[in-house]
């Protein structure tokens, strides 16, 4: 019985051990899946960064020891269906995570994928800001979102004082609701219109032509355009045929421009000519020796024929997030985790035999390495590499660039916690919390048309309908406005104020002058201001009985109509007097005219004499005054002559007491001084 019992005892000590080998021991290899578009500006890039980042890694002992990371690459071509298929097939591979897509219309198919099997989706270059959202748990990036990029935006339109922007964007999830962040971020800087102008996903030279003769009939000369990353470079090729690159216009870009005139080789940089004035945003990345050596590499890698593109920041962020991956998995390994999968119960009950979506299993440890991701901290090329709530990297800002003579300057840098500044955020750190709009500064920007003078972004729209002014046509006092004999023109001091007024105006105010009055005679400015309080125009019809000789049968009255047109101005310019009833109805502006309330008072050339003093009153008044000193003297002699001995004596130095007193009255207090102990 011992040697059984010991025998039982020894099989169980096996049995775990076995159990423990197996359960700590590493993996040989690990699978991480990227689903992009390699023929494009920012997968070219991304391709060749990523797979460089995979030999960095497996080459590197301190991290993943012992386990050999795979990078298992899939085009989706630019299309969300294609890319879909792709994720479905590299997923059927048990990859523990997704890197990628640069769109944000196929980020958003895969995000479902990764939902739906718990496998962490990390993308360097989806900036849809909508991905935040709490229906993808599992999407994180190592890119800035639109919202921050909007928030940068729109604080640029704001440093220059514009109050109406055009957008033009692409008409897909990137564009729209990158453009909505924008429109949110303008709102809270009271921008006065908005207004976008979409263009389809795959635009044609058409599309272009079409959506830029169309914003030629609106007023605003202050362009936004946010569009995927384009190396024809068409909008601005296009806009400068339409000789709309002059100075009398302004051009932003999102960060796609940057990325696409990065990755352009140093002989084509004569392509820039058509950026002339151009200002843009490029993701700020802080200079590190980390990163002065990889360019380095880079170009080496370059002078060997490995690598084809010219590096950009998606590069580099491409480059952070397969070692954010690598440094996940680490410590998912390391904490004592395995990569399981499992099938799925809802997809393996679906009769979906040619799909054979059965074979899709779910990652087990999805949510713990999505957790490990989300903790990742260590610097990168781009920067400290860490995430916030939203699963969004923690940005460092961005470049503005400025395109002049065919060379991209930086004129300054922008970050949510200095706003503009001439020195990288980096070096503000520790200075001040929060920005103030006295220290926001930029450098000089060379506009289109190469002028330093900042454009004044608008002109009289086509379309737009002009604010109709009242003018009151006076007979009399016709300086302060008229109208000139012999032309329609409106003249006088008032014009001229309001004409100099709308020059500080910071977006176009249309209008045209009506006259209101004959001329003949002043017409009645109650009326006038009355138009003006009026909210829409009346068309009056007035029924008169007919006077004519008709025959109309019995009981019937013939009726003629007189039409009768009633405008209303939206302002009024002129000398209109600030009066109670007529601040209760409209707003006026500040007096830019004294009141000139004056006395008018006839004048006698009379001679001056000493009793020039007597004229300001009246005999009677005078004989008033009189009248009262005697009685008060009166008064005072009776009621301190028994008592006082200052009134009394001889009669004639009574009457002297009594008149003094009775004088000084009016220029001192008779009275003790009463002091307080």
């Amino acid at each position: 019985m011992k040697n059984l019992g010991f025998s039982w005892f020894f099989c169980l000590m096996i049995w775990v051990s076995l159990n423990c080998l197996v359960g700590c021991q590493k993996p040989g290899a690990v699978n991480v899946g990227a689903v992009f578009t390699f023929d494009s500006v920012i997968g070219r890039v991304a391709k060749a960064a990523m797979e460089v980042a995979i030999s960095d890694i497996n080459a590197t002992p301190t991290i993943l020891n012992g386990t050999r990371l795979n990078l298992i690459e899939a085009d989706a071509n630019c299309n969300a269906f294609l890319g879909s298929i792709e994720a479905y097939q590299v997923i059927e591979k048990e990859v523990v995570a997704f890197i990628g897509p640069q769109s944000s219309s196929i980020a958003h198919m895969i995000s479902e994928i990764a939902n739906g099997l718990q496998v962490p989706l990390v993308s360097y270059a989806a900036t849809d800001p909508s991905l935040s959202a709490k229906q993808f748990p599992f999407f994180a990036r190592t890119v800035q979102s639109d919202s921050y990029q909007m928030n940068a935006m729109a604080s640029l339109v704001d440093f220059y004082g514009w109050k109406e922007v055009i957008a033009i964007y692409v008409d897909n999830d990137y564009g729209r609701n990158g453009i909505s962040a924008l429109n949110d971020e303008l709102n809270r800087r009271m921008a006065k219109a908005f207004y976008k102008l979409p263009l389809p996903v795959r635009f044609t030279q058409h599309d272009i032509v079409a959506v830029l003769n169309q914003s030629r009939l609106l007023g605003p000369r202050v362009y936004i355009v946010h569009v995927d990353p384009d190396p024809g470079l068409r909008i601005f090729a296009t806009a400068e045929n339409l000789q709309m690159m002059s100075s009398n216009y302004v051009w932003f870009a999102t960060d796609w421009l940057s990325a696409t005139i990065d990755s352009f080789a140093p002989m084509n940089r004569t392509a820039l000519s058509v950026l002339q004035g151009v200002v843009g945003l490029r993701q700020h990345i802080p200079e590190s020796n980390q990163t002065k050596d990889f360019i380095s590499r880079w170009r080496k890698m370059q002078q060997q024929g490995l690598v084809k593109s010219e590096l950009n920041t998606y590069g580099l962020c491409a480059y952070d997030t397969v070692w954010t991956v690598a440094r996940s998995i680490d410590k998912f390994i390391n904490d004592g985790n395995n990569f399981t999968f499992s099938l799925s119960v809802k997809l393996n009950g679906s009769k979906t035999t040619q799909m054979n979506l059965e074979k899709l299993k779910v990652f087990d440890g999805g949510a713990i390495l999505l957790d490990d991701i989300l903790n990742t901290s260590f610097s990168g090329l781009t920067g400290p590499v860490r995430f916030n709530s939203d699963r969004n990297i923690l940005t460092s800002g961005y470049d503005v660039i400025n395109i002049d003579k065919m060379a991209v300057h930086i004129v300054g840098f922008w970050s949510n916690t200095f706003g503009f500044s001439v020195s990288p955020p980096e070096t503000l750190q520790g200075t001040k919390n929060r920005h103030s709009e006295i220290e926001q500064k930029l450098g000089k920007v060379a506009w289109p048309g190469g002028k330093t003078k900042v454009p004044r972004g608008w002109v009289i729209a086509d379309v737009e309908r002009p604010l109709r002014i009242g003018v009151p046509y006076r007979a009399s006092f016709v300086d302060f406005v008229t109208k000139l004999n012999g032309s329609h023109k409106i003249a006088g001091y008032c014009i001229d104020v309001f004409t100099e007024a709308l020059k500080f105006v910071p977006y176009n105010v249309p209008y045209k002058f009506e006259l209101f009055g004959d001329g003949q005679s002043n017409p009645n400015y109650g009326q006038l201001v009355q138009r003006v309080a009026d909210d829409v125009s009346m068309t009056l019809v007035y029924l008169i009985p007919s006077h004519q000789n008709v025959i109309n049968p019995p009981g019937q009255t013939s009726l003629s109509f007189i039409f009768f047109f009633y405008h209303v101005f939206d302002a009024a310019v002129g000398d209109i007097a600030i009066v109670k009833n007529r601040t209760k109805v409209v707003d006026f502006s500040q007096p830019y005219i004294t009141t000139g309330l004056v006395i008018v008072a006839p004048i006698h050339n009379t001679k001056s004499s000493a009793w020039v003093f007597l004229k300001p009153f009246t005999a009677d008044m005078w004989c008033m005054t009189a009248g009262g000193f005697f009685i008060i003297a009166f008064v005072i002699w009776i009621l301190e002559h028994r008592v006082n001995d200052a009134f009394r004596g001889p009669p004639r130095r009574q009457l002297v007491t009594m008149f003094m007193f009775s004088f000084s009255t009016l220029f001192k207090t008779n009275r003790k001084e009463t002091l307080a102990h």
